[in-house]
């Protein structure tokens, strides 16, 4: 069934908002975000202080393209106000474990006592700040530093054993303000 679907999105006080060419360019105090939005067929514009997203007569898919832009334009303007953080924690039993930083890398040594260590990649506009046991990732763009958060996770996944015994990891504590 096709209905109309409209949302508006407030743009907050010192927050800036540009449109060109299907990009949204998003300006605040903690700094600026840019993002390619899929925007085909749907109304999409920017009216005083408000972004109006919608489609006449839309149907589920045009429901799906209007909530997930209108997320992401949310996420953009959440996050150039305050920058989203992420924290974890490095665990371990018997071999302890350091992280160094090299680059946009960063190296897990000592992991298990493998010698050679883990590699993790970071992704640009991630800030990340070691301190002890302590990872703390922040970023203005909510995905950037969510896929860092994983990236360190993933680096020390451990296979082939039991996870009851090898307990030993990088683990995720608070996620973007939610503690987990």
């Amino acid at each position: 069934m096709r209905k109309e679907i409209i949302h508006e999105i407030e743009i907050p006080d010192g927050v800036e908002v540009k449109l060109k060419d299907g990009i949204l360019h998003v300006k605040g105090k903690e700094g600026e975000v840019s993002r390619k939005l899929k925007t085909e067929g749907l109304i999409f514009e920017l009216k005083e202080n408000k972004i109006i997203i919608g489609y006449k007569k839309a149907t589920k898919n045009e429901k799906k393209l209007i909530n997930t832009n209108v997320a992401h334009i949310k996420n953009m303007i959440k996050g150039v106000q305050e920058k989203f953080e992420y924290r974890l924690k490095v665990c371990f039993n018997h071999f302890p474990m350091t992280i160094e930083m090299k680059g946009n890398e960063a190296l897990v040594k000592n992991f298990l006592g493998e010698k050679i260590p883990r590699k993790v990649k970071l992704l640009d506009g991630a800030d990340v700040k070691i301190n002890g046991q302590n990872i703390t990732i922040t970023s203005v763009d909510r995905e950037i530093a969510g896929q860092t958060a994983a990236n360190f996770e993933k680096a020390t996944t451990i296979r082939m054993r039991d996870r009851r015994v090898f307990q030993d990891g990088i683990f995720m504590t608070n996620k973007a303000g939610r503690e987990i």
